[in-house]
Parts: C-alpha cells; sequence; structure tokens
C-alpha cells in the first residue's frame, strides 16, 4: 500500500498536494506553525530545528516521503541526511522539490534535467547540496523535482502583490528574465502522476514555454482585474537572463504539460 508523507505539509505547495493526493492514497503531513492541523490526525507537529522526523517516520513506515519543507539551512541538511540513511534500508522513496535557482549561475540559456547545476545564490547551493546527497542513492530511491516560479490563488506571490497594491507599494518586476511558470494546480497533478507510475530521476515541472516576468506580471494583473500597480523595474544586466527548467529527457504525457498562458487561466478559475 502506497503511503505519503508530506514533510511540510501546511505550507503552500506542500497542501496543495496533500489535497490533491488525500482522496486517493494514504496521505500524512507535518506542519509547524499553523494551529488549525492540531485536531487533524493525518497530521503531525514538526520543528525541523529542534525535532527529529526519525520519530514521525518510525511511526508511520511512509513509502514515499515528499520533502517540500522550509527553514533552517543546517536543519534541512541533517532532515535530509536521516531521510537518505533510511531510504537505504527501508521500502521507501524520496521526492525533493528543488528550484531553477539551481542554474542561477548560468543565465544565457534554459536549463534542461541533466545540465550541470551552479548557483550564485545560498539558497540555491542549499538545494544544490541536497540534490547531490539524493544521488548518490540508488535512482530508484529520489525524484527530483525542479521548479520554477509557483503560482495560486492563495500563493505567497499573488499575496504579496496584492498587499502592494492595497498599500500603493511599487511592486518589483524584473523586464530581462526570462522564466518559465506553473500554477499549484497543474503541479499537484503532475506530482500525481509522478507518485503513481512511481517515476524516478530528475524532472522539471513548468511551462513548455517562455516569458518575461515583467509581461507575466503585467498579464496577471489583467487576468485577475487588480488595479494597474506601481511597477519599479530591476535590471540585473543589460541583456536577457534565463531561470528557466525545462523538460527534455523526461517529459510527461500532453495533457500534463500546460504553457504560461494556461498558468493564468488556472489563476481566474
Amino acid at each position: 500500500m502506497t503511503r505519503v508523507l508530506i514533510i511540510g505539509a501546511s505550507g503552500f505547495i506542500g497542501n496543495a498536494l496533500y489535497k490533491e493526493l488525500c482522496a486517493y492514497v494514504d496521505t500524512y503531513g507535518t506542519y509547524f506553525t499553523n494551529k488549525s492541523f492540531v485536531n487533524n490526525q493525518h497530521f503531525f507537529n514538526f520543528d525541523v530545528e529542534r525535532d527529529s522526523i526519525e520519530d514521525i517516520v518510525s511511526k508511520l513506515r511512509p513509502t514515499i516521503i515528499v520533502s517540500a519543507i522550509r527553514g533552517n539551512f543546517e536543519a534541512q541538511i541533517s532532515m535530509h541526511q536521516y531521510l537518505c540513511d533510511y531510504v537505504k534500508s527501508h521500502h521507501c522513496k524520496v521526492i525533493f522539490l528543488s528550484s531553477a535557482n539551481v542554474f542561477d549561475a548560468f543565465t544565457n540559456y534554459p536549463s534542461y534535467e541533466y545540465d550541470k547545476t551552479l548557483s550564485e545564490s545560498i539558497y540555491g547551493r542549499l538545494k544544490i547540496k541536497i540534490e547531490n546527497m539524493l544521488m548518490r542513492l540508488p535512482q530508484k530511491k529520489w525524484s527530483i523535482v525542479r521548479l520554477p516560479m509557483v503560482f495560486g490563488v492563495k500563493s505567497p506571490r499573488v499575496k504579496e502583490l496584492k498587499l502592494h497594491l492595497e498599500n500603493n507599494i511599487a511592486y518589483e518586476v524584473f523586464p530581462n528574465l526570462v522564466m518559465n511558470v506553473i500554477s499549484d494546480y497543474k503541479l499537484t497533478q503532475q506530482l500525481h502522476y509522478i507518485i503513481n507510475r512511481d517515476l524516478s530521476g530528475i524532472y522539471h515541472l513548468g511551462s513548455t514555454d517562455l516569458v518575461h516576468h515583467h509581461d507575466f506580471i503585467e498579464e496577471l494583473v489583467e487576468s485577475l482585474r487588480l488595479k494597474k500597480p506601481i511597477y519599479k523595474n530591476v535590471y540585473t544586466s543589460n541583456f536577457d537572463r534565463f531561470l528557466a527548467v525545462l523538460p527534455k529527457d523526461h517529459k510527461l504525457p500532453k495533457h500534463l504539460q500546460c504553457s504560461y498562458q494556461d498558468v493564468l487561466r488556472h489563476l481566474v478559475k
């Protein structure tokens, strides 16, 4: 029987995945500060800095562990070291939600699954370090899912945009940033497929096309029928720079793929 543990199930992506999976498979999750999960028997309180994930894992004996956690970087590394040791000797695999930032030192082109990773950011280097830990395991024991910017009606990015509008604060846009995007709606379907098919390896989940950050935000504002914000254009170079993860070796079926326009449509459903 498939039993899924989502570490970080109270967060935006983790909770969207929990809602997608819970009607189909035996699904559990962890939460930290959100007390609305206290009485949910499928949720466990977990502080990555103070608690050991060993207690929860030993009790549940999951067959799939999805890592969607945020928090202290050193604590995250320690937790993933334990997970790597655990899956070596148990019928279990880890699905790690990584980021396009593992490629943020490369700006001249989009990145594919088996391109070399290199990051100038602390966040990107954290993701690379955990990815490398997992890739030392047998491939059937892990899946690395690299994500671009994720948007949803209740996503932190959309909430931040609306907050800026309400308070007449200039919203930063990056006219030279070429990216792809994904909605929580499509992302959770894609992850569900990966779990159902027991797929392993590296997956790039995002729109199949690219868009400039400034253009996407403008179209998002129009789609949500928000008042036009004050934009603060931020130029980090004189040329287009790419932060996009595209699939080449591990493409999902057509019905699970999407364009950035599909992402916008998902946000106004």
